[in-house]
Parts: structure tokens; sequence; C-alpha cells
């Protein structure tokens, strides 16, 4: 992967639902899962327009990768829909501060954990300090994810092969069973899957393994929790511009990222978290099992 070689930039991270920017810059970071505060174009986090209507008042929710990308724009707009909110991030410090900063704006409260969610002690320790800080957990969002492209299947190492199904799809298993303690009827859990599951990709083949395996997951623990009234459902972004793409590919496949898809450019933040919200407010009270696909016009099946 080249260096990296931007020259960060203060952006605005709100803009109108028609001025999203129509191109992604050429440019890497050195490694993952990335830092937005490096990206010399900030992603989109909630739009200019966006109005909060408590449609998560009084609720607590905890969001893994928390601290950038899809997962800040989802904690910014849970917290402007009333909701207290708990991040877990790995070690983007900076970044998971930021996120704090823009969930207190907001009026609400915010709760910091970094850590390591492929470590089941961990994800203990995260669903604990949640309930314990912030006074219970209503809404739990599985967003945290790696990937590593490789020309091969021959070179994709024991080691991460392991290490990406631990962070994208056994650490749901990890945070579901620290969590359903806590998790009552009408309470939810949102995963974050991706078209990749449904179209593939030829060099992320154990990344879209493992988001295969979350639309599987989303699909049978919500038969299994349904009886206990927790709806449980799933989103399937396409291409969106976080830090996890400048950190993943190289400067040229980044520059022309989002558009090969019908829109004809890579998808905002602001503009796949007003899904969560659907799926974690009583607006969604009779759906479960299901995934919503904001993907720039890919069409799928399922």
């Amino acid at each position: 992967m080249s260096q990296d070689h931007r020259t960060p930039t203060e952006q605005p991270e709100t803009a109108p639902a028609d001025q999203m920017p129509e191109q992604t810059p050429a440019e890497t970071q050195s490694e993952q899962p990335g830092h937005e505060s490096q990206m010399s174009l900030a992603p989109i986090v909630i739009r200019e327009d966006y109005r909060g209507s408590n449609k998560l008042a009084g609720k607590v929710a905890l969001i893994t990768g928390g601290d950038s990308g899809i997962g800040r724009a989802v904690a910014v707009h849970f917290a402007r829909e009333g909701a207290d909110v708990a991040i877990v991030y790995l070690d983007e410090s900076e970044d998971a501060r930021a996120t704090l900063q823009m969930i207190e704006a907001e009026g609400r409260r915010g709760l910091l954990l970094a850590g390591d969610v492929g470590d089941p002690a961990f994800c203990r320790r995260a669903v604990e300090r949640t309930v314990g800080t912030l006074g219970g957990l209503n809404v739990l969002v599985n967003n945290a994810a790696e990937q590593h492209p490789q020309k091969s299947i021959t070179d994709i190492s024991p080691e991460q092969l392991e290490r990406t199904f631990r962070t994208n799809i056994f650490a749901m298993f990890y945070l579901v069973q620290a969590a359903l303690p806590h998790l009552e009827e009408g309470d939810c859990i949102v995963n974050t899957a991706s078209v990749t599951a449904y179209r593939g990709s030829p060099e992320l083949l154990d990344y879209s393994s493992t988001k295969g395996a979350i639309v599987a997951f989303t699909r049978s623990l919500s038969g299994n929790l349904a009886e206990k009234k927790i709806r449980v459902n799933a989103v399937a972004p396409g291409p969106i511009w976080t830090p996890l793409i400048p950190s993943t590919f190289d400067a040229e496949k980044v520059g022309k990222f989002g558009q090969d898809v019908p829109l004809g450019r890579a998808g905002q933040p602001a503009e796949v978290a007003p899904a969560f919200v659907f799926l974690a407010s009583d607006d969604s009270s009779y759906i479960t099992g299901q995934v919503i696909h904001p993907n720039g016009g890919e069409l799928i099946n399922g």
C-alpha cells in the first residue's frame, strides 16, 4: 500500500442532501482501520436539514466502530434522536474524542470504550460499563469491521483469516451474548452487513464471507429472539466514504471509489445512518430479520 501522502484539512461534516461530494480524493492511509481526522475530504456525518424527533428518547445505545465513518454518523443521529450513546473503538482516540464531542453537542451523554471487539472479555466489560454508566442498554449496533484485500485466496494467511472473522462476526456473538441479559421487550439489535454479502468481492474473499455470515446471523438471531420481542435487523451499505477506504486500497482505486454504482458516486455516512435510526426506533416495530440496502442503486436479491 502506498504511503500516506495527504495534507489533512478542515472540512464541514454536514451538508445539504443535494450537495454530497461527487468524487473521492485519491489518497491513502498507512494503517487500518484508518483515521477520520487524517482524511482530506471529511465524510458527511449528518445532513444540515436532519431534524431529530425524539425517536430514541430515553434509550441507551452501544455502537462498535463508533469513532468514525458509519459508526460516528449513527452515534450522532442517535444522539439527535434523544439517545445516550456508548461507542467502542480500537485505538483511534482522536476520532473517538471528536465523536464524543458531537454526541454531547446534541445534549446527550456519551461514553468511550477502547478495546478489541475480538476479545470476548472486552465485549463483556464494554456492555457492563455501558449499563453501569448510562443506566441500561436498549440498542446494540454491531458495526466494527476490518478488511484486507488479496489478489488470490492463497495469499490469505491463517492469521488474516482468523483476525477478519474474529473482528467482523465472532465479535457479534460475543456482544450479543453479553448484551442479552440487559435487553428487554422492544429493544433491538442492528448489524452492519455489506453489499459484498450479496454480489461478492474477488479481492475481499474473507471480508465478504464474514458479511454473508452476518446476514445469516441476523436472520437466525431474529427468529431466536422473536419470542422475547427483541428485534434483529441489518443494514448492508454499498460504497460509503469512510476511513476504512483510504486505509484499505491504493490511491487509484480510492480516487474512483463508488463511481461504478448507478448513482455514480460514493455514499456518505449521513446517507446510511437514518436506516439505523429507522431500525432502532418504533417506526420499524413490525420489522425483524430484514436488511436495508443503501448502496447507490445496485440491484441485489435479498
